[in-house]
Order: C-alpha cells, then sequence, then structure tokens
C-alpha cells in the first residue's frame, strides 16, 4: 500500500534520531530525515536520510514541491536559527503544516555562577577578566572568535577537529560526543584547571552535566542565549511531536 503523506524531519539534535523512529512506525506515513552535513560522522539510521544544505529558502521550497512534502518539523539545534527561518517562510509560501521541536533551555539554579551574553563575540570580551584556562564548549563552527586571545588557553571539545584552514584559538582539542556523566565533567574541569566555561544554551541531557559540575565546583559560565526563532507551533518533547503528526495523518 502506498504511502499517503511524507515528513520531512529537519534534524540536528539527539531528539531527531528518537522522533524519527517513532515516526517511521506510523501507518500511511513516510519520513524523510534531514542533515545539515555539518558533522562529518552523522549518526545515520535505516530511515531515508538526505545530508547537505538546500540552497536557502528557494531550494527548500523547490524541495518540498518536488518530493511532494505534507508535513515538516524542525528539529535542529537551538542555535541553527537560520534553517529554521527558511522552514518557516517556505512551509508558509506552500501552505505545509509545520511544527518546531525546541528543547527548554536550561534555567540557572541556586549555587550557578552565570554570565548570560548574547554572542561569541561578546563572550570573547568577557574572558580575560574570568581567568587564562578555559574550556570552550560551543562547537567547532565558531572558534574564530576566540583565535585571537593568544594569552588565554582553551579547552575546546567538538564533535569533529576543525578544517586545517579555520582560526582556532591555542589550546587542546577533545573530539567527543555526549552524553557526559557528572563524574567524567568533574573529573575534566579539575584535571586541567578548568577557571571558566563557555557554553551555547542548548538545553537537553546530553550535555548538562558540565554546567552542573562547574556549579558544584564554583566555577563560573559564560553562557551564550538563544537567537530568536520564527513563530508557528512548537513542542518541547518527542512524544508531543508524534502526537502532532497522527492528528495530521489520521
Amino acid at each position: 500500500m502506498a504511502k499517503d503523506k511524507r515528513v520531512l524531519i529537519l534534524g540536528g539534535i539527539g531528539d531527531s534520531l528518537k522522533l524519527t523512529a517513532l515516526a517511521s512506525t506510523i501507518p500511511g506515513l513516510e519520513v524523510i530525515n534531514s542533515l545539515a552535513g555539518r558533522t562529518r560522522q552523522p549518526i545515520i539510521t535505516s530511515t531515508p536520510t538526505r545530508i547537505g544544505g538546500f540552497g536557502g529558502v528557494s531550494g527548500l521550497t523547490d524541495y518540498l514541491r518536488e518530493q511532494k512534502i505534507d508535513l515538516l518539523i524542525d528539529v535542529t539545534h537551538p542555535f541553527a536559527s537560520k534553517i529554521s527561518w527558511n522552514a518557516a517562510i517556505a512551509t508558509s509560501q506552500l501552505n505545509i503544516p509545520r511544527l518546531m521541536l525546541v528543547r527548554p533551555a536550561w534555567k540557572k539554579i541556586e549555587g550557578d555562577r552565570w554570565l548570560e551574553v548574547k554572542s561569541n563575540e561578546v563572550a570573547a570580551k568577557v574572558l580575560p577578566e574570568l581567568g587564562s584556562r578555559i574550556f570552550l564548549s560551543i562547537g567547532r563552527q565558531e572558534l574564530g572568535s576566540y583565535a585571537h586571545l593568544k594569552h588565554i588557553w582553551f579547552l575546546i571539545r567538538a564533535l569533529d577537529i576543525p578544517q586545517p584552514d579555520s582560526l582556532v584559538p591555542p589550546g587542546k582539542i577533545l573530539t567527543e560526543r555526549g552524553p557526559f556523566s557528572l563524574e567524567e565533567e568533574q573529573s575534566l574541569l579539575q584535571k586541567y584547571e578548568i577557571e571558566a566555561i563557555v557554553s551555547k544554551n542548548s538545553g537537553g541531557d546530553a550535555t548538562y552535566a558540565k554546567i552542573i559540575a562547574a556549579g558544584e565546583l564554583g566555577i563560573p559560565v559564560v553562557m551564550i542565549q538563544r537567537p530568536s526563532l520564527p513563530e508557528g507551533e512548537q513542542v518541547s518533547d518527542v512524544k508531543s511531536a508524534v502526537s502532532w503528526i497522527r492528528n495530521y495523518s489520521d
């Protein structure tokens, strides 16, 4: 029996894998998972997967039309706002229902020493006042914002090694994929004598242990706030996203 609905899942965080797996079990639904391709070794499932950008709003619009996509779910990283805005425009033009699965941001709790900033550039400006050994946990895309800080030693954690021609601050690079335990993060911060952490407010559980560890060790965290997202229907968990799909595919 032919599938009567096609859903495109714009992936990018762990929840997209869970959602793809569950959505694929819904009768009468064909699931296509799309990854931006920034990670060199992405986790690929048996679900049909495309890797790479679309070419802006026009490219995404063409793809949605050509592939006869009926539903779109945006499960991209909270900081990948450009694709979210492109998806909002493209689906609006084609009148395709769109849902954003946005995991909740981390909230400051008692004991946390957060300095909330709007960008990596602002974060870089405040670091000289916080110490000379910094844990940079922002991925590899924005490392260039810190490359001019030659008097600071950085512990950099990312999924992949930066490109050879990339601007990278001085220090050590760890290529690791979460989740990380609290014990692992405490040990890491103590081993490298970290004086401050720079992190995006990504939310989720995979890397939150470093924030807990920092609070317990009294280490300040420069927390980069999320960019604005387009308006539209939102849910905060996979279960709610599956329910949304079922409502449209019944």
